[in-house]
């Protein structure tokens, strides 16, 4: 069945309210991967950006933190590279602009807990709107912030969704590669 085939199907599913995407994460990685928040073939596949035109996994391979592109369902193979995924909120949603600002605050608050507990060498939070809100950083831009959470380095990319238009994927590949090369 092709992506898009598969992507209709899970769209069309009834929808399991309240699953929980489990974070890839574990101490001391050398980047978090923070998304906005799951969206709906993610809440479905219990796998991050699982929605095919997404292009988080396009360009992280591109970028050279995997050594070939990675399906959604394999998420767990970051770990051994010093990656992992976690979200800002954890609540699905079909788009982000349906998401409060009381819940990217709390999820920022609940972020910076959760980098404190796991210590990674750099959070990389995928969205500049949901970073300035969480964070209340009005005039952040893509790329590594003033702020650090501890230790831990921010580094602030654009959000890969295919919804996106504004990102095409070679520039976000080129963000993510600055990232790389800064580890």
């Amino acid at each position: 069945m092709g992506s898009a085939a598969t992507a209709s199907r899970y769209l069309r599913a009834p929808r399991r309210l309240g699953r929980v995407i489990s974070d890839v994460i574990k101490p001391g990685l050398d980047v978090l991967f923070c998304g906005i928040n799951p969206g709906l073939v993610s809440e479905a596949t219990g796998h991050h950006f699982a929605r095919p035109g997404n292009r988080f996994w396009p360009a992280l391979h591109l970028s050279g933190f995997t050594p070939r592109l990675l399906l959604p369902a394999e998420q767990d193979q970051l770990l051994d590279l010093g990656l992992g995924i976690t979200n800002v909120v954890a609540r699905p949603s079909a788009k982000a602009d349906e998401l409060t600002i009381d819940e990217m605050r709390q999820g920022g608050r609940e972020l910076t807990e959760k980098v404190e507990r796991y210590s990674p060498k750099v959070l990389a939070v995928l969205g500049v709107t949901v970073y300035r809100q969480a964070f209340s950083r009005k005039k952040a831009q893509v790329g590594l912030q003033l702020d650090t959470i501890g230790p831990t380095r921010v580094w602030l990319l654009p959000n890969p969704s295919g919804l996106n238009a504004h990102w095409q994927l070679p520039a976000l590949a080129e963000e993510f590669g600055r990232l790389k090369a800064s580890l």
